[in-house]
């Protein structure tokens, strides 16, 4: 196996063990993402997204977040997702109006 190979497969072991711990902590939402490191669930199905399309591979923005969230956004949405604080709201407009 070349390095390249090696490499390519702990990356994805990698985001796989990502997704897993990210569906283990349901109870962190995106927004505390976002405001303690700048992505969320919604930025790496962008991500996904984008790295399938730069292979030629078509991939629907929905399924890929499918992927993420372990379950369709929505639903994950309505079992999962919390009002965000004003706390929390006022520091991602900070850190928005800083970018």
């Amino acid at each position: 196996m070349s390095n390249t190979d090696t490499q390519t497969e702990l990356e994805a072991a990698a985001f796989r063990r990502l997704l897993e711990h990210l569906d283990s902590r349901k109870d962190v939402q995106n927004i505390d993402l976002m405001n303690l490191a700048g992505f969320c669930r919604n930025c790496l199905s962008k991500w996904y997204v984008a790295a399938a399309e730069a292979r030629g591979v078509a991939m629907d923005y929905e399924a890929a977040r499918e992927r993420v969230y372990g379950m369709p956004y929505a639903e994950w949405k309505d079992k999962y997702q919390t009002d965000a604080s004003p706390e929390a709201l006022a520091k991602m407009q900070q850190q928005q109006s800083q970018q």
